[in-house]
């Protein structure tokens, strides 16, 4: 059906060593150690909720190439060395889906409104540009910087989700708070089923 996919189920928090260009392309070095063993060049990696490919790796440092609108649509392009990033290898046929279909094609930028407790779970209040707004469903399914995440309310362009202690832990989300952008993509099932 899809011929690549992630689950939402960030693998470890990876951090950024260095940023650089080569021609008009962005040159991304993450470390990371959980996700290394098994990578080979050529490999996709959700990082942030963005299929990049690895193009180079070395031990525990893992190389991306950048293009120029993948930063500029994502919030890729505001990364900085010492940053840390959500990292998530692409799914293998047979493995289990522990989140939702993901496929790493970012659709836009959300800022985070506000962070606070609501009914003794932590709530985060996203802005997200009004033309999405369509594809946001009560309960349905959505990825914020490549997290597997239920929409919980909507009003008008505002999305509301409740985080678990665990993901707070193991994500970017648990340094994230207002005005912090973050990477969106919705449900692809959700978006399928309503176009135009």
């Amino acid at each position: 059906m899809f011929s690549l996919m992630f689950s939402g189920i960030i693998e470890e928090l990876g951090k950024v060593r260095k940023i650089s260009r080569s021609g008009g392309v962005i040159v991304l070095e993450v470390a990371a150690r959980n996700i290394t063993d098994d990578l080979k060049i050529g490999d996709s990696v959700s990082v942030n909720g963005a299929c990049l490919t690895l193009v180079a790796k070395n031990k525990d440092l893992l190389k991306f190439d950048v293009m120029p609108e993948t930063a500029k649509c994502t919030n890729l392009g505001t990364l900085r060395a010492g940053d840390e990033v959500n990292l998530e290898r692409s799914l293998k046929v047979g493995d289990r889906i522990s989140g939702h279909f993901v496929s790493g094609h970012v659709d836009c930028v959300g800022i985070i409104r506000k962070k606070s407790m609501q009914s003794g779970n932590l709530c985060f209040e996203i802005a997200i540009p009004a033309a999405f707004v369509r594809y946001c469903v009560l309960k349905g399914s959505i990825a914020i910087d490549g997290i597997s995440l239920t929409i919980m309310k909507t009003a008008s362009n505002i999305i509301h989700v409740y985080i678990i202690p665990h993901t707070l832990k193991n994500t970017t989300l648990g340094f994230k708070g207002p005005s912090s952008a973050v990477n969106i993509e919705f449900d692809i099932l959700i978006k399928a089923s309503r176009l135009p």
